[in-house]
């Protein structure tokens, strides 16, 4: 089957309902390419021959990724650090020591903006709402940094993927190939060595840090 006879087979819905589901399980804690699927999402969007409404693209991330926030932060409350000692002890990739001490420096130092500005950081994407639930932070200021970043995030990268998407025709008739396979290049680049960065920074603060440190921890 071709590909655009099989995208048109796919229902709006089933497209909203994976979007929502897969960021609401990412910010629940559990590792998914959240941030894929709202992309991939906002590109279908911009066909207009799959009937898919960017709003409800928009929407469908927003809830599901305050509410898997929310679910997130009640169980870091009910569990605290205990939860990511059990966490770092079957997936250290994700939950190691060095990744909930530079997130907890982070709260430490911009408190709910961590968790606003945490929806455009994978690292933070995740970790946020368990480890907000697991520092105390007071749930009215949570859900106001939550549901604003999720808006902004949701939304932001909805309207900026499709208009991009409707706009690719002409940016290709206008540019040359290697102008847009440099351009690509440069983001892949420009990602990978912020994930560098990211990487050495929590190798860091794994050597300084130990789960009995981190266990004691309170907002």
């Amino acid at each position: 089957m071709h590909i655009d006879a099989f995208l048109q087979t796919i229902p709006p819905l089933a497209v909203y309902l994976t979007v929502g589901l897969v960021i609401g399980l990412e910010s629940l804690g559990i590792p998914l390419p959240g941030e894929i699927a709202l992309v991939s999402a906002a590109l279908l969007a911009s066909r207009s021959d799959l009937q898919i409404d960017p709003v409800m693209v928009a929407a469908a991330a927003t809830t599901g990724a305050i509410v898997g926030d929310t679910i997130g932060y009640s169980i870091g409350r009910r569990f605290g650090m205990s939860l990511f000692v059990w966490l770092g002890g079957r997936f250290p990739k994700h939950f190691g020591p060095g990744h909930v001490a530079l997130a907890g420096q982070l709260f430490d130092r911009w408190g709910g903006w961590a968790v606003f500005f945490g929806r455009f950081v994978a690292l933070l994407r995740i970790l946020a709402g368990p480890l907000a639930g697991a520092l105390r932070m007071h749930y009215p200021r949570f859900l106001a940094a939550n549901a604003s970043g999720a808006v902004v995030w949701a939304g932001g990268t909805t309207a900026v993927v499709y208009f991009l998407g409707m706009a690719a025709e002409r940016w290709l008739s206008r540019f040359s190939w290697v102008a847009l396979v440099l351009a690509v290049l440069v983001g892949i680049v420009a990602t990978r060595l912020l994930r560098e960065r990211t990487s050495a920074l929590i190798k860091e603060l794994e050597d300084e840090h130990d789960w009995d440190t981190l266990r004691n921890r309170r907002g």
